[in-house]
């Protein structure tokens, strides 16, 4: 009886890649919905769908939530984001992920989707060419930088960042881990290759082992740079990544907007336009290297000792 009474709001399907800890809940996703009229509990439901890391749980997860008949399904980066899409057709999909999706094969092109599927890509060419530029700036003697990536995915990003490093006098060696143990092993590898400094790519795995990543870097006393804020707060060199924040904002703007109707193959990808460069002064002075004054006032937020 009181099932029969809710009021029949839109459900939005929300299907992570990652855990319960994800930004679904987040201030920025809520407010990006309240911009579009939506308050969850009011006039919107949320379903959530977590693979905890497991991806071969997201066709199950997403097939449930099509299964469901949700009015949109939110997919969280890039596995969930092909999930949603092999399991409909119809059901309009809104993706936030730090993949190029024209590559990944979610969208025909970036201005005109083409299909039930669009969203906010945090990956921009210009992010990795910006981490090599601060990395050089701060660790200038090196001439190799290390790029870590997830071997266990197809790393479109190695050929930008190859450009990247030509474009600013430096060499890239390519570093690939998909487990713990191969991650242990990339560090032991850079340092036998004497490598100057590593920037390490977006990818949902890693953002998962962020503590290993850090410890690593400073026992090997090699500079790192990270994809997103919470590296350098864990004590990592230094982050330049997207503003995450605006980002999940714009993605869940989007959701909004088709629950309103609008279909997304009439809304265009978002790119970021907002960066965060964080630097910890803290790890620098344990790698020994001295910070100039031109990075610290490049920087949006300074981690002191």
């Amino acid at each position: 009886m009181a099932r029969a009474q809710q009021p029949s709001w839109p459900v939005i399907g929300f299907l992570s890649a990652t855990s319960s800890s994800d930004q679904a809940n987040a201030p920025q996703f809520d407010q990006g919905l309240k911009e579009t009229g939506y308050i969850e509990g009011q006039n919107v439901a949320i379903v959530s769908r977590w693979a905890n890391g497991q991806f071969d749980q997201l066709p199950a997860l997403a097939a449930d939530l099509v299964r469901r008949k949700v009015s949109v399904i939110y997919a969280s980066l890039v596995p969930a984001a092909h999930a949603a899409k092999s399991a409909t057709t119809s059901i309009p999909i809104v993706f936030a992920i730090g993949a190029d999706p024209v590559r990944e094969g979610l969208v025909a092109s970036m201005n005109r989707p083409g299909s039930n599927v669009t969203g906010v890509s945090f990956y921009t060419v210009a992010l990795g060419l910006k981490r090599l530029e601060l990395m050089r700036e701060l660790v200038p003697w090196a001439d190799t930088i290390g790029f870590l990536v997830n071997s266990t995915t197809f790393a479109t990003e190695d050929i930008d960042m190859q450009e990247a490093a030509r474009s600013v006098g430096r060499r890239i060696n390519i570093l690939r881990a998909g487990t713990a143990p191969e991650i242990d092993a990339a560090f032991a590898t850079a340092a036998e290759q004497h490598i100057g400094a590593l920037v390490v790519d977006a990818d949902t795995f890693f953002a998962n082992q962020h503590d290993q990543l850090v410890t690593l870097a400073g026992r090997y006393k090699i500079p790192a740079s990270y994809f997103n804020r919470a590296f350098a707060a864990a004590g990592g060199l230094m982050s330049y990544a997207d503003d995450r924040r605006e980002s999940l904002r714009q993605a869940s703007v989007y959701v909004g907007r088709v629950l309103k109707g609008e279909k997304p193959s009439n809304l265009p990808v978002v790119q970021p336009t907002k960066f965060e460069f964080v630097i910890n002064l803290k790890a620098a002075k344990a790698l020994g290297l001295t910070v100039s004054p031109t990075l610290l006032a490049l920087a949006d937020e300074v981690i002191e000792p």
